[in-house]
């Protein structure tokens, strides 16, 4: 008898939603969820069943919950899966404790290697992976440290803490995903006052590669737990959103063939080489104004929050989960088709693209029906009236933010 699917997701936001909708539309089946509160990507939604957990984010309460969610679930086929690097993080390093679910991430000696972005530059080096020119810093430093002929490259310069999962654990007012520092004492000012919120990690100051969102790619590997890549999916950047802390985030996404991005099999080289499990995804730049200086910036050990481009493209993220994680074989799908994703209105995405050739592509593709919006998935919103409020009101707000926060009035 086959055992029932039971998708297991900690965490309530967009990338929650599009793992349940790839499950759902794969299988049919809900997902469980639990977060510390309520967001509105998954809020009203009869594919999730969601449950708040004050303390979700403390290792003792996730795996007493996921223990008890376990007694409860015996014989199903539970599938585990977390939305932020912190949620990550947690069930990577508490692996041994959660043996009755499928966990498609990477072992735990990877937690201080590849998952901080420090280790992660000096690890791409080894496999002759591209990334911005950068300096790290183990903590405050003199004013004239900063100085762009100690640093080695101009300003601006990028800002960001190597450890996303202790960074977010720390908050100030103006906190932000990534800083741009415009001078020494810009960067200086923006060092300490991470350091002075308790963030105990190093920092990154790096080059910063011109373009705007468009120059920007995602890549999506997916390793079988023999550490063999499966499957890799490659995203062009539209458009992301420009809130402080969603700074960087997909908003729409037009994917492109693999065999287009040059790095690709190094990628694919290095994490097979060192035993790399599970979903990755890579963001990377091409350098404005040439043709294929492209730049690694960074991996994330989870799927994406914009995952559902995967989905979109024909690679369905729980199809991976569920049937290739720990299959036998080594075939390698490269996604090689073109789609047009968007959890933003569409014409919003049109509207602030810079990149008019891409803006034509995807207009084109959603002419053709090639195109999907994650929100918009009508079997949820289908009798159910809050549902479908709830995504109109997302959607309006989104166009909100682009009017606030966009850099740039588009012409």
């Amino acid at each position: 008898m086959e055992k029932t699917i039971t998708p297991v997701i900690i965490g309530a936001d967009l990338n929650c939603y599009n793992i349940a909708r790839a499950f759902h539309e794969a299988y049919g089946v809900k997902s469980y969820a639990f977060g510390r509160y309520a967001v509105s990507a998954t809020k009203y939604s009869k594919i999730i069943e969601f449950k708040t957990v004050a303390h979700m984010d403390n290792d003792a309460v996730m795996l007493d919950e996921l223990h008890r969610f376990a007694d409860q679930h015996l014989g199903d086929r539970m599938i585990l899966f977390g939305c932020t690097d912190d949620y990550v993080s947690m069930i990577i390093r508490n692996r041994e404790e959660l043996s009755d679910f499928v966990i498609p991430y990477p072992p735990a000696s990877l937690l201080s290697s590849v998952a901080k972005k420090a280790e992660f530059y000096e690890t791409c080096d080894q496999f002759g992976i591209p990334h911005p020119d950068t300096v790290i810093l183990d903590g405050k430093v003199p004013l004239a440290d900063y100085a762009p002929e100690k640093l080695g490259f101009a300003y601006p310069i990028i800002v960001k803490p190597s450890s996303s999962a202790d960074y977010w654990k720390h908050e100030f007012e103006g906190m932000k995903k990534v800083y741009v520092a415009k001078t020494p004492e810009e960067a200086e000012g923006i060092v300490n006052t991470i350091y002075d919120a308790g963030y105990p990690d190093r920092m990154v100051l790096q080059e910063f590669i011109a373009g705007g969102d468009s120059q920007m790619r995602v890549l999506t590997c997916f390793s079988d737990e023999h550490g063999r890549v499966r499957a890799m999916c490659l995203g062009h950047t539209m458009l992301e959103e420009h809130t402080p802390k969603g700074l960087g985030n997909h908003a729409a996404i037009v994917t492109e063939p693999v065999s287009s991005l040059p790095v690709a099999e190094k990628i694919r080289d290095m994490l097979e080489a060192i035993g790399y499990t599970g979903f990755s995804n890579f963001d990377i730049k091409l350098r404005e104004g040439t043709a294929d200086d492209y730049r690694v910036f960074e991996v994330n050990l989870r799927q994406g929050r914009s995952n559902f481009y995967l989905t979109a493209a024909g690679l369905n993220l729980a199809k991976l989960a569920n049937e290739v994680y720990e299959s036998e074989g080594d075939e390698c799908v490269r996604v090689e088709n073109s789609v047009f994703w968007h959890h933003i209105p569409k014409s919003t995405a049109y509207r602030y693209t810079e990149d008019k050739a891409l803006v034509e592509r995807a207009k084109a593709l959603a002419k053709e029906g090639r195109e999907s919006s994650s929100v918009w998935y009508r079997p949820d919103m289908a009798w159910n009236p809050m549902r479908t409020i709830c995504v109109l009101e997302q959607l309006r707000r989104q166009k909100k933010k682009f009017a606030v926060y966009y850099p740039k009035k588009p012409d």
